[in-house]
């Protein structure tokens, strides 16, 4: 270990912060932090590569704490080995406003690499990190120049291993070697209800060899050299590597420790009282003696870690200026300079081609068009390539062993969008991902966590309405479109052709702090003739496609009911009933736009009617009372597009009368 101070008395100090800064907020899980504090002290004071002075470096070891609930361990360790996370912070933990939230979250606090809480998607994420750490190395690193490289490492307790979505991300780990990947597994035999013998009786060992995992058994994680140990043994592995850590639950608390009275609640000042005298600790609620802040301070040896670091690359830019100038770029964000003109002339190429093909297909087709210039792009499906449309011309499966550019995912959809993430927050590549529509509910909570973290992921779904057919009700989404539209955040795009396809694209790579959805379908749509205005409209996420002198209504559409708009608009006009086409893309963009915009494409005097092959309820805000809605109130069925559209009243027939039947009111 890199210090002379007892570990015990470094392991203490985080009890204590832990303790007394749940006592004072009177909430938060003091358990995991003092259970895991001498795993922590093996880690952090012995192999954990970073530096304080910057949290951002970028061959820093990346450290998540997928258990997130025990924050207060990451916290205590930021603050103690010197990140701008003050004292006054530490008592502030679950404030209002505070930098010590009740879960980790990444830029809130400095040090933070990724939001944690919800169980399973940090080791999912971590998974994410190691491999964009290994396809940035393959891609990079030279003979005597390994200038990405770096380890991940993860704490994650039962919790974690319980939900379904680390096993979709664990087993493909395994399947990838991600040998820089560590896991130190709290294995306290605690949840909130208790003992978890009722509950998880896997053999998680067993589960983790099976994935392809290298697995550490009982490992003793209150011996902090027996972790030392098991770390080391980690980084000379081949593989991902899974340290079992026995431990108990609350360590140091003479009456709730091993208990589930220590997870979630705090201990009590008379219980505080107690542990302080059982673990040595003769000060104050938030009192560190100076001896215990020199032995756990990072900054002089973090300092000399990226100086060397930028030596190295320093030597590197010399011997290899372009490729350091490209990941320079990369790892930044920033994207290539030309990017904007690549997107103009696709744009322009496609409004000559004039095109009526399935908004997937276009899809496929802005990536094709892109990819060339954007080397980061990292795609992938989860087992749906083939429908999703996802791959590209010349893109290269990732698989061990091999540089690659497109995942095969495998039937795992929240894992892929855990893993995106992780990707996304590492840096260097911008990922997408496809699935169909009905299956985003399989990735939701991670599409809600890229919006949380502010994160530029991108999600790919097709077959995005009754369209799908004679799948059936199952595969065809009716309350999703709608339920995403709802994410704070989010920004959701349904195109209705090439066009707006491509600016979708475009918009959703130029939105590296914004995650975006592309809602796409299955089957083909026609092109619609746009002037140069109109095209520079769709990026607002709402514009009017087809105006009429002295419109009666408003129709407002999206995805494949743009066409029945611009339809039932040539009926209505047969009727003497003018009506304005509007095409909202993105509700979510239109609705940021100023008011002098909106109230332009929307004005308040015309009544309006909205179509959508999906659930209803959501256009309500944009027709009001007095206006209705061409939608989805039940589920489909299975039989051929045309007969359930016709079924479910996606005519030109219905939409007349539920115009003229506004206009009668």
């Amino acid at each position: 270990m890199n210090t002379t101070l007892p570990v015990t008395k470094m392991a203490s100090a985080i009890r204590a912060l832990a303790m007394d800064a749940v006592q004072k907020a009177n909430s938060g899980h003091p358990g995991m932090p003092m259970g895991m504090a001498d795993i922590a002290v093996a880690l952090w004071s012995g192999h954990y590569r970073h530096n304080p002075a910057n949290p951002n470096w970028f061959n820093r070891d990346r450290f998540i704490l997928s258990n997130g609930h025990g924050s207060m361990l990451q916290y205590a360790l930021l603050h103690l080995t010197g990140y701008d996370l003050t004292m006054e912070d530490i008592k502030n933990f679950r404030q209002f406003g505070s930098k010590t939230p009740g879960h980790p979250e990444v830029h809130l606090t400095p040090g933070i690499d990724t939001t944690t809480g919800p169980l399973g998607q940090g080791i999912s994420n971590g998974v994410g990190m190691a491999l964009a750490e290994k396809l940035l190395a393959e891609e990079f690193n030279k003979p005597g120049f390994d200038i990405v490289d770096h380890y991940t490492y993860v704490f994650l307790g039962d919790g974690c291993l319980m939900e379904g979505v680390s096993h979709e991300s664990c087993s493909l780990a395994g399947t990838w070697k991600l040998n820089k990947l560590i896991a130190l597994y709290d294995d306290n035999s605690i949840s909130i209800d208790g003992d978890v013998k009722g509950w998880f009786t896997d053999n998680t060992p067993e589960r983790f060899e099976a994935y392809g995992w290298h697995v550490i058994r009982d490992v003793d994680g209150h011996d902090v050299n027996a972790v030392d140990a098991a770390i080391v043994a980690a980084q000379k592995s081949d593989k991902p590597t899974l340290i079992c850590c026995k431990t108990v639950i609350g360590k140091g608390s003479p009456n709730k420790a091993g208990l589930n009275k220590a997870h979630g609640s705090p201990l009590g000042d008379e219980e505080i009282a107690a542990t302080r005298k059982a673990i040595g600790w003769d000060y104050p609620p938030f009192d560190i003696p100076e001896d215990v802040y020199t032995a756990w301070d990072a900054r002089k040896s973090g300092n000399a870690l990226e100086s060397a670091w930028n030596d190295l690359f320093a030597k590197y830019s010399e011997k290899y200026p372009k490729e350091a100038s490209e990941l320079v770029r990369r790892i930044s964000g920033q994207l290539p300079a030309d990017f904007d003109e690549v997107v103009r002339n696709y744009i322009a190429d496609c409004n000559a081609k004039k095109e009526t093909i399935a908004t997937r297909k276009a899809s496929q087709n802005a990536i094709d068009a892109l990819a060339p210039a954007l080397p980061e792009f990292l795609g992938g499906s989860a087992d749906l390539t083939g429908s999703n449309l996802t791959n590209w011309k010349g893109c290269v499966p990732v698989r061990e062993g091999k540089e690659g550019n497109y995942i095969n995912y495998g039937v795992r959809e929240f894992g892929m969008s855990a893993i995106m993430n992780g990707i996304v927050l590492h840096g260097g590549f911008i990922p997408f991902g496809g699935t169909f529509l009905t299956f985003s509910d399989y990735c939701r909570n991670a599409i809600r966590m890229s919006s949380l973290m502010q994160i530029g992921t991108i999600y790919v779904f097709t077959h995005d309405s009754i369209g799908v057919g004679e799948d059936g009700p199952t595969h065809q989404p009716i309350e999703q479109t709608a339920s995403l539209r709802l994410i704070p955040g989010l920004e959701n795009w349904r195109p209705c052709d090439t066009v707006e396809t491509a600016v979708a694209w475009g918009n959703a790579v130029k939105k590296r702090k914004t995650p975006s959805v592309l809602i796409l379908s299955r089957q083909n749509l026609p092109y619609f003739e746009r002037t140069e205005e109109q095209i520079g409209n769709i990026s607002k996420g709402g514009y009017v496609l087809r105006d009429a002198p002295d419109a009666k209504v408003i129709l407002i559409a999206t995805g494949s009911e743009v066409e029945l708009a611009m339809k039932s608009a040539d009926e209505l006009a047969k009727k003497n009933i003018p009506a304005r086409v509007v095409s909202m893309p993105s509700s979510d963009i239109f609705d940021k736009q100023d008011a002098l915009y909106r109230n332009s494409v929307l004005p308040r005097e015309l009544p309006r009617v909205a179509i959508e092959a999906a659930a209803s309820d959501y256009w309500r805000k944009y027709v009001g009372l007095d206006g209705d809605v061409v939608g989805m109130t039940t589920f489909g069925e299975s039989a051929p597009a045309g007969t359930l559209f016709k079924h479910f009243g996606f005519t030109v027939e219905n939409v007349v009368s539920k115009v003229e039947s506004v206009l009668s009111k």
